[in-house]
Formats: C-alpha cells, structure tokens, sequence
C-alpha cells in the first residue's frame, strides 16, 4: 500500500512540473506576440529552473521563445542577439521554419543597423555589424566583404586581415549578375538589385534597353588591401609576398606595381624598386609621377643626367608638376659643393687667385642656372616657401640687391601667412 502511494507521489510531482512549464512557456509566448519581452523574460527564467524535466520538444519550445524574446524583434543587444543566437542552435525538435525564419530576421536587422552605421561614417560598428549578420546564417559572404572594407576604413588592420584571409578560404570572388536598363528621363544607365525589379520598371516603360552582365572579381581587391595592410604593419616580408600574390591576380594594375616597388624602397632595396618602377613606366608611360620617381632614385645614385630627364619628361607630360622643376634646380646646385671645396683649398698665389675667379664665374653660373627652375616654381605655387628661400639666397649671393629685397618679402609673407 505504501509503494502505490509513492509512486502516486511521484506521479503528481511530474504533472505539476509539467503544468508549471507549460504555464510559464505560454506566458511567454503571449508576452512575445504582444511585445512585452521583460515579461516574458521573467516567465522564461522561472521556467529555465525545470529545464531539467523537460522533454526534447518542449525543451526546443523554451529555446525557442528564448531566442525571440533575448532579440525582442530588433531592440536586443548585441550581447542579447549573440546569446539569441546560440539559443537556437538548441531547438532540436521542429521548429525548423520558425528558426530559418528568426535567423533571416536578424540577419537582416543586424545588415540594417550596419547599414544606418556606415551611414553616419561610424565605419568601426558597421564593421562589426555586418560581419554579425554574416554569422548568424554564413551565406551572405559579401557582408564579410563589407565588414572587411569597413574595418579598413578605420584602421582596424588585424581585424580586417582576419575578415580578408578567411574570404579568401572561403574562395570568395563577389561575382554576381547585375541588371542594367536606360531611364527614359535622365538617359542614364542604372543598375536594379534584381532582374524582378528591373522588369517592372521596363514595363512601367521608365526605363528601356535591358541588359545584363557580371560584375567584376573582387578578389584582386581582396588579395590587394591584404598586401597593404602588411605594408601599414611593417611587415615587409609578408608585404612583398601578398603583393606578388596580388599581382599574379591583376599583372596589369599599374599601382599594384608601385605599392610593391614601395616596400623595396622601404626596405632599403633601391634596384628592385628601380626596375619596378620602370616597368610600371612601361605600362603607363604618360605618367608623370613615374618619371618624377625615377628621377629621385636616378637622383639618389648620383645619375644626374639621368636623373635630369626623368624630370624633363615629368615636366613635359605635366607642364605643373612643381617638384620636377625644384629638384633640377636641386641637380644643380648640387655642383656647388665640389666648387666650394676646390675654392677654400686654393693658396694666395697670382695662379690660385686666377683660377677662385674662374670657380667663382662657374659658381654664379650654377646660380643662374637655377633661377628658372624655381621661378617657375613658385608660378605654379606662389606659396613654395623652399623655393622661395632659395631664390632669395641665391640673389643675395649674387649681389641683386633688389631682387633679393622682394624675394624677402615674399618669404615673410608666406611664413605670416602659414602662422596664421
């Protein structure tokens, strides 16, 4: 008689927990569809106390009504939305459309706050939320793209090479069909999210001559911004690596070769950042930076006729290219310290005298020859305080007395006008 009152017991205590359960998940469920997510939080943690007699489908009914009110249809945190997430991976038993639903949810609540980030130029959240929005479903790798470019925009490198190298595992390209058609009002080509909108507009007939075509690889760009990053980080050896990877992707990207020859230079490996260089020259010959910087290196290994026509071929593809014509007046007035040297060596004598008079000639030459250099300069930028300096240093030394007044004067100016 005892052991039937006992199990009678035993019966009892498991229907009341059962109803206890089923109480607190109804109030939950109710407080959810009527918004009230602190209610129905405090009825899922009383019920999280019996989750050790629950089943498996009642089980996955708590985990998932937890998910709901943790992400309280977008207010959640994004500690709440995190902890949302792993409380789905808990619903085993059903609920399988319920939860593809919630997640999609999520996602496209985290895309949205990301999107409302970027627009406030808040690049380090936007950042965060949509590599978020990728996780919650793992499809959407362009929103790892995105949270990879804008971790760029501020600097965040080790995050943005994380986000890069695992879009590269992930054999990431961002191709994709794009739809274009004409406006009718502006005669302008648009490109429409989908072929079903771009339909409609056509047969709205706002817009005429539908195309389509693919976009283009983003994994130059990838393979690209990850050889930059090494390069921001010093990284030299990995730097060069990246880039040679980079190149293979895009060999006729012009500044691929010049951020290479870049980290030579920044190595100290003159030659390879030479050849670079030339090459990159090759490519782009009407590039006037290129011809300027093979002057500087031309310059630096004491090539100076070499170095003066890189310059002049700068100058003549950009007629304002204001640091070609300072640093021909830089190739020459660097004469003047051999000049200089030779004349302080020089005796009393009536042959020493002679030949000070003749370096003092070639001297002045070298001044003259510089002045329409930076004459030109300071034409071009009338603020040039170096060339302006130097003008008045060189009037002064040449005894033009009134020149070098005016030259005075415009250094002061431009020095007042700097302080202010």
């Amino acid at each position: 008689m005892r052991k039937q009152l006992i199990i009678a017991l035993i019966f009892s205590v498991s229907a009341s927990f059962t109803f206890a359960q089923k109480k607190e998940l109804k109030t939950a469920a109710k407080a959810i569809k009527g918004g009230n997510f602190a209610e129905a939080k405090t009825a899922l943690k009383q019920a999280k106390s019996l989750e050790s007699s629950m089943d498996d489908k009642t089980k996955s009914k708590f985990y998932y009504l937890n998910s709901q009110a943790l992400y309280a249809k977008g207010k959640g945190s994004l500690t709440d939305i995190d902890e949302a997430l792993v409380s789905l991976k808990k619903v085993k038993v059903g609920y399988s459309a319920e939860v593809n639903l919630l997640k999609q949810d999520i996602a496209n609540g985290l895309l949205l706050k990301g999107n409302k980030a970027y627009e406030k130029k808040d690049y380090s959240d936007a950042s965060v939320f949509f590599e978020k929005s990728y996780r919650v479903t793992e499809r959407d790798t362009v929103f790892l793209y995105y949270a990879a470019a804008t971790a760029v925009n501020v600097s965040e490198y080790d995050r943005a090479l994380k986000l890069y190298e695992e879009l590269k595992k992930l054999g990431y390209t961002g191709i994709a069909k794009q739809y274009y058609a004409i406006d009718v009002a502006t005669q302008k080509e648009e490109v429409f999210n989908s072929k079903e909108l771009r339909d409609i507009s056509i047969k709205a007939k706002t817009h005429i001559k539908p195309t389509a075509r693919k976009s283009e690889s983003k994994k130059p760009e990838i393979v690209k911004n990850v050889a930059l990053i090494y390069v921001n980080k010093g990284d030299n050896e990995k730097a060069i690596a990246a880039m040679k990877e980079a190149r293979a992707e895009s060999p006729n990207d012009v500044n691929l070769i010049l951020s290479e020859a870049n980290v030579h230079y920044k190595m100290g490996n003159t030659e390879e950042f030479k050849k670079l260089l030339e090459k990159a020259t090759q490519m782009d010959p009407n590039n006037p930076e290129l011809q300027y910087n093979l002057g500087v290196i031309a310059a630096e290994s004491k090539q100076t006729e070499e170095a003066k026509r890189y310059y002049e071929k700068a100058i003549e593809l950009d007629p304002k290219y204001i640091n070609a014509y300072i640093n021909l007046s830089a190739l020459v007035l660097n004469n003047e310290e051999a000049i200089i040297k030779e004349m302080n060596g020089l005796g009393t004598s009536r042959a020493d005298n002679k030949r000070y008079d003749e370096l003092r000639a070639q001297r002045q030459n070298l001044y003259r020859e510089a002045i329409p250099y930076l004459t030109k300069a300071l034409e071009i930028d009338s603020k040039s305080i170096s060339a302006a300096k130097t003008l008045m240093n060189i009037y002064s030394i040449l005894g033009e007395t009134d020149k070098y007044k005016s030259m005075k004067e415009k250094v002061a100016a431009i020095e007042g006008a700097d302080a202010n």
